[in-house]
C-alpha cells in the first residue's frame, strides 16, 4: 500500500525480488502507515519516514533494525532507497525489501560513539528528487551504552563521634560492568528501618549516605540495598538485613601503656581505656605486636582475650628488645589500631657469641696473620659489656681468660656490631682453639669456640657453589661436602676491608645474603663448612648485587716503542670501586691512514699487540671497557709507526757488508787458486838470458842469402836507451854479440821473437827444420833467441873480409812467447812507434842509424839487430 495525498492506496506486490517479511515487520509497517496518517501535516512536505522515529538507546553488541517507507510520491520506489550510517553507506546485504514502497535494514551496534542512521533516495531518479533532496531523507539518532551491572560489596557504617554514634549512615559499593557517556548509570541507596521509616538517596557515584532522624537506631533491624538503572534497564544489589549495631565502628582504645618488669622480661603488662560506654554493647579486642622495624606481626590468639577487658599480659617476648604493640576493639566493625612502642627488660644472654676469623698470609714467613672477630649473640637479651676469650692449644689447656671491653654504642641500622677480639701471628703448622663468652649486666652467655687447623689440614669444602643476583638479593646454592660431622655453614662476604657473615643450618642448600649489600660493589662470597667448630676450606665466588656501566675507562699506554708494522698496547685496569660490574671485554679501536679498525679481547686481558699496521703512519687508539650494563671509553692515545723496523737498517748494512766481504774473500781465494794464471797474464815472466843454455845447431838445408830490402829498417827492434848511456850500450853490444857464421841472412832462419829483421818471416826457422818430431814438439813451448851477423861493419866496426860459414845460435829457454811474438804486426807497429820516439828523444843516435842505412844501401852490407823480449 502507498500513501498518496494523505490517503492509503493499495499496491500490488510483486513476488519476484520481494523478501518475505515477518509478522513483526508487518506490524511495524502498519504502525508507520498509521503514524503517517495521523500526522499528515508533517508528511505533506517529506516523502520518507522511518520507524522508529525518535532517538534510540542501544546496547553495544546487539543488532538494531529500522524500516523506511515512501509517502506522498511516486517518484521513487523501494529499489531507489539506501541506508547510511554516519558517513558510511550500509551494505545492501543487510537490506530487506518489504514492498515497493518500504525497506528495512539490520545493523550491528559496535562502536561507543553516537551515530545517525539515515534513509535516503537516489538523486538521479528524476529532476524532482534531485531538486528536493531534503524531502527524500529521514534519520534516527542512535545512542549506545551498556545495561547497568549489579552493585556488589555493599558496605555501610556508622562511626563514633565523641562518646556516641553518629546519625549519619554511609554506604559504599562496587560497580560492575561498563558505562558510556551517552547511557549513564545512576544508583539509588535504599535504607529501611523495619516498621519505622524508609530512606532513599540517588547518586551517580559509588557511595551515598542517609541521615537518620534524631539518633542512631540502636538495637533495631535495618534492611539495605542499592539499585542501579539507566535507559537500558535497572538491577538491584543483594539486600542486607542486620541489627543496626553491626554497622557501628567505634574509636580505637586509648591511653595504651605497656609496663616492662625486671623479673618478667618476657611478659610485659598492657593497659588501655574503652572508647565507648558499656551500655552500647560489649566490645571485643584484638592484640598484636612485632619487633621495631619488622613487617611481621604476631597476633595474640582471640581465644586468649576475653570481652569487655582493659588490660592484658603479653607472653614470650624477647628481653631487651624494642616492640610495637597495638590493640583494637569491635562493636560492629573493627576499629582502627592504636598502639605504642616499648622495650622489654634485660635478661641473661641465651645464645652464643657469633665468633669468626679472618686470615691473611705473611710474605716470606711460614706464618699467618689471624684476626678473631665476633658479633653479639643473637639473643643477647641486653647490652653486651665484655667478651671473655681464651686461646687454647692442644698441649696447654690451663690458660687464663682475657677480658675484652666492648664499645657501648649500638648500631642504628639494626645490624649487630662486629668486635675485634684479638690479632695474632700463627705459625702455618700450629692449630689453636679460641673460646669466647659474652657478658651483659645480668649474666654470661654460653661459650662459643672456633678451631683453626694447621695449614694444609683443612676439611673439604662445599661443591658446585653458584652465586647470582635476583629480586634485589644475592642468592647462593651449593652441594654439601662429604663430611660425617658437618654441623653448619658460614656464608661470608667481603668487600675491600669490610667483612660480614651469617650462619646457615647444615641442611641448607639455597639461601640469600641477609646483610646490607650495596649495588655496584664487588663482593667475594665464600661458603665455609663447619665441622664441630673446625673450619673447612672455603668455596668462593665474586658477585655484584647490581651491575652498571663503568665510571671511567682504562688508562692506555704503549708497552714499548711502536715498530714498523705493529705496536703493543697495555692498559691499567679500572679501579675496582669504579668498575661497577664485571668487565666482560675490552674493545680496542684504532684509526690510521683513513681507516678505522676494531678488535675485541676478553675482559682478563691487559695488553694487546696491534699488527699489520702501515709504516710511518700516525694512529689514534682508544679502548672501551664493557660490562653487561654498558661501557666506558678511555682517553685517546696517539703514536706513529716507524719507517723502518728496528734493526732493519743494521740488517741491510750488515748484509751488504757481509756480501762485500764475501765477494772480497772469494776474489782473494780465486786469486790464490789462480795465482799462476793471473801472474802470467798480468806480469809475464821475462827469461834471464844468463840462465839460458845456448845450443849450436845447423839446419839441414843450406841457407840462402837474400839481399836486404830497402825498407828493412822498419822491422828492426830498437832498444830505448838514454842519450848519456848510448856509448856503454853500444860497447856492451859489441862485446856480447860474437859473430858465428857468415851466412845468416835466410828468411827461413830469422829471429823467433815476434819482431823480425827485413830478411825474415815469423816462426819459419823451427817449423821448416828437419830435426824430427822432437824438435817440432819443443818449438811450440820455447822461444828462440838468435844473433845475426852481417858482412858489413856496424858502427864503425870492420867486418871480417873472409866470409864465415853461417852459424845459427839459439837459446833453449822455456819462456812462453810474448804477445809480440804471437802478433808480428803489433810488433812492427810498436817498432815504428819506438823508432819515432827514438828520433824525438835521441837525435844523435838517429843520425847514426841513418848513416848505417845509407852504407847498407851503398855497399850491400847487413845490419846487426839486437832483439830483446821487452
Amino acid at each position: 500500500m502507498t500513501i498518496i495525498d494523505g490517503k492509503l492506496h493499495a499496491a500490488t506486490l510483486k513476488p519476484v525480488g520481494v523478501t518475505m517479511v515477518s509478522a513483526g515487520e508487518l506490524l511495524l509497517l502498519a504502525g508507520l502507515v498509521l503514524a503517517a496518517a495521523a500526522t499528515g501535516g508533517f508528511y505533506q512536505t517529506n516523502h520518507l519516514v522511518t520507524a522508529p522515529q525518535t532517538t534510540q538507546f542501544l546496547e553495544i553488541g546487539s543488532n538494531f533494525k529500522a524500516s523506511c517507507m515512501i509517502i506522498n510520491t511516486t517518484e521513487v520506489t523501494a529499489d531507489d532507497l539506501y541506508w547510511k550510517l554516519s558517513e558510511t553507506t550500509v551494505s545492501k546485504e543487510l537490506y530487506t525489501k518489504l514492498n515497493e514502497s518500504a525497506i528495512s535494514v539490520t545493523v550491528p551496534v559496535t562502536s561507543v560513539q553516537s551515530e545517525w542512521l539515515f534513509c535516503r533516495a537516489k538523486k538521479g531518479k528524476s529532476p524532482y528528487v534531485f531538486l528536493n533532496t531534503g524531502k527524500f531523507m529521514y534519520g534516527v539518532l542512535l545512542k549506545k551504552g551498556y545495561p547497568p551491572g549489579k552493585p556488589e560489596n555493599v558496605f555501610c557504617v556508622a562511626v563514633q563521634e565523641k562518646t556516641t554514634i553518629s546519625s549519619t549512615f554511609r554506604c559504599d559499593w562496587a560497580t560492575v560492568g561498563r558505562q558510556t557517556s551517552d547511557v549513564p548509570t545512576k544508583y539509588t541507596l535504599n535504607v529501611v528501618v523495619i516498621h519505622i521509616r524508609n530512606y532513599s538517596v540517588s547518586t551517580e557515584g559509588t557511595h551515598a549516605q542517609v541521615e537518620f532522624v534524631d539518633t542512631y537506631p540502636h538495637f533495631m533491624t535495618l534492611e539495605i540495598w542499592v539499585e542501579a538503572h539507566n535507559m537500558l534497564g535497572k538491577i538491584e544489589s543483594e539486600r542486607i538485613t542486620q541489627d543496626a549495631n553491626s554497622f557501628v565502628k567505634t574509636n580505637p582504645p586509648s591511653d595504651i601503656k605497656v609496663i616492662s618488669e625486671k623479673y618478667f622480661p618476657t611478659s610485659p603488662l598492657m593497659n588501655w581505656t574503652q572508647p565507648i560506654n558499656k551500655s552500647y554493647g560489649k566490645l571485643k579486642y584484638e592484640i598484636r605486636f612485632c619487633t621495631s622495624g619488622s613487617p611481621n606481626w604476631t597476633y595474640v590468639p582471640k581465644g586468649d582475650i576475653a570481652t569487655d577487658i582493659q588490660s592484658f599480659r603479653l607472653q614470650s617476648l624477647q628481653p631487651y628488645t624494642e616492640y610495637i604493640t597495638q590493640v583494637r576493639c569491635q562493636l560492629g566493625h573493627w576499629s582502627d589500631w592504636s598502639g605504642t612502642t616499648m622495650k622489654t627488660a634485660e635478661d641473661r644472654p641465651t645464645s652464643k657469641p657469633d665468633l669468626w676469623r679472618t686470615i691473611a698470609e705473611v710474605d716470606g714467613k711460614n706464618e699467618r696473620r689471624v684476626q678473631f672477630i665476633s658479633k653479639d649473640p643473637v639473643f643477647a637479651n641486653g647490652r653486651i659489656i665484655t667478651f671473655d676469650i681464651k686461646i687454647q692449644e692442644q698441649k696447654n689447656d690451663n690458660l687464663q681468660w682475657d677480658t675484652i671491653l666492648v664499645n657501648g654504642s649500638e648500631s642504628s641500622d639494626g645490624q649487630r656490631e662486629i668486635t675485634v677480639l684479638k690479632d695474632m701471628l700463627l705459625a702455618d703448622l700450629r692449630p689453636v682453639r679460641l673460646c669466647v663468652t659474652a657478658n651483659n649486666s645480668v649474666g654470661t652467655s654460653p661459650m662459643a669456640s672456633l678451631f683453626i687447623s694447621a695449614k694444609g689440614h683443612e676439611d673439604p669444602p662445599v661443591k658446585g657453589l653458584k652465586v647470582w643476583s635476583a629480586e634485589g638479593k644475592l642468592w647462593l646454592q651449593w652441594t654439601p661436602p662429604n663430611g660425617p660431622d658437618l654441623s653448619e655453614y658460614v656464608v661470608e662476604w667481603v668487600s675491600g676491608e669490610q667483612t660480614d657473615w651469617q650462619r646457615e643450618h647444615k641442611n641448607t642448600r639455597l639461601t640469600t645474603i641477609k646483610g646490607n649489600l650495596e649495588g655496584f660493589v664487588r663482593y667475594t662470597v665464600s661458603v665455609y663448612s663447619i665441622y664441630s667448630g673446625r673450619i673447612g676450606k672455603p668455596a668462593s665466588k665474586e658477585a655484584y648485587l647490581k651491575e652498571g656501566a663503568p665510571l671511567e675507562g682504562p688508562v692506555v699506554r704503549l708497552n714499548d716503542k711502536p715498530g714498523r708494522n705493529e705496536a703493543e698496547l697495555g692498559w691499567v685496569e679500572i679501579p675496582l670501586h669504579r668498575q661497577r660490574g664485571f668487565i666482560v671485554n675490552y674493545t680496542i679501536n684504532y684509526t690510521g691512514g683513513g681507516e678505522t679498525h676494531e678488535v675485541t679481547v676478553p675482559g682478563n686481558t691487559v695488553s694487546y699487540t696491534l699488527k699489520s699496521l702501515s709504516s710511518n703512519t700516525r694512529y689514534d687508539t682508544w679502548i672501551n671497557a664493557s660490562t653487561v650494563r654498558g661501557s666506558a671509553q678511555s682517553s685517546t692515545l696517539s703514536f706513529t709507526t716507524l719507517k723502518y723496523a728496528p734493526g732493519e737498517v743494521e740488517s741491510i748494512v750488515v748484509g751488504v757488508s757481509l756480501g762485500f766481504m764475501f765477494v772480497v774473500l772469494m776474489t782473494m781465494l780465486l786469486c790464490l787458486y789462480k795465482k799462476d794464471v793471473i801472474k802470467e797474464n798480468l806480469w809475464p815472466r821475462i827469461p834471464n838470458p844468463g840462465e839460458s843454455t845456448i845450443g849450436n845447431w845447423s839446419p839441414d838445408y843450406p841457407l840462402k842469402a837474400e839481399t836486404p830490402k830497402e825498407n828493412c829498417l822498419s822491422g828492426i827492434s830498437v832498444l830505448d836507451v838514454d842519450v848519456c848511456d848510448g856509448k856503454s850500450v853500444f860497447e856492451e853490444d859489441k862485446a856480447c854479440l860474437p859473430l858465428k857464421k857468415d851466412k845468416y841472412l835466410s828468411e827461413e832462419h830469422s829471429s823467433g821473437i815476434g819482431g823480425s829483421s827485413c830478411m825474415s818471416s815469423p816462426r819459419q826457422s823451427v817449423s821448416d827444420s828437419d830435426e824430427g818430431s822432437d824438435m817440432a814438439d819443443t818449438t811450440a813451448s820455447t822461444v828462440q833467441y838468435s844473433s845475426v851477423v852481417a858482412s858489413n861493419g856496424y858502427k864503425g866496426q870492420t867486418p871480417n873480409p873472409h866470409p864465415q860459414q853461417a852459424v845459427f845460435s839459439r837459446s833453449e829457454s822455456t819462456q812462453p812467447l810474448l804477445d809480440s811474438e804471437e802478433n808480428p804486426d803489433m810488433m812492427m807497429q810498436e817498432s815504428s812507434r819506438q823508432s819515432q820516439r827514438f828520433k824525438q828523444e835521441n837525435p844523435a843516435e838517429m843520425h847514426l842509424l841513418e848513416m848505417d842505412q845509407q852504407q847498407q844501401q851503398e855497399g850491400g852490407g847487413g845490419v846487426v839487430g839486437f832483439l830483446s823480449p821487452g
